[in-house]
């Protein structure tokens, strides 16, 4: 069975960084697309980057080159870099695998970590 495991939320000011990680445990290989999402509250689940087999990413509109995604495929991890964070962009954020970023749904879904960004 996959598991999917994010870690390294928490609460961080306006302007800081933080690195959220993405395990994949029980899977043999790297032959898949690991995304990142977030839900705050009373908003839809919204996409924030994800990272394609091939290397090939894609990002929300809102990203603007404040996020960047990462993945180790030694490891079966993928990472998230947060940087100047805003307070809007306090948020569950989930990790997904699927079979492509373009995918309409995911495989696994991790537990989900909270980031709280105050003004």
């Amino acid at each position: 069975q996959v598991q999917v495991t994010e870690s390294g939320g928490g609460l961080v000011q306006a302007g800081d960084s933080l690195r959220l990680s993405c395990a994949v445990v029980g899977h043999r290989n790297s032959d898949y697309a690991m995304g990142w999402f977030r839900q705050a509250p009373g908003k839809e689940r919204e996409l924030v980057s994800c990272s394609s087999s091939d290397g090939s990413t894609r990002d929300g509109d809102f990203v603007k080159g404040r996020f960047t995604i990462s993945r180790d495929n030694s490891k079966l991890t993928v990472y998230l870099q947060m940087n100047s964070l805003k307070p809007e962009d306090t948020a569950i954020y989930y990790c997904a695998r699927r079979y492509y970023c373009a995918s309409p749904t995911s495989l696994d879904w991790g537990q989900g970590t909270q980031v709280t960004v105050s003004a």
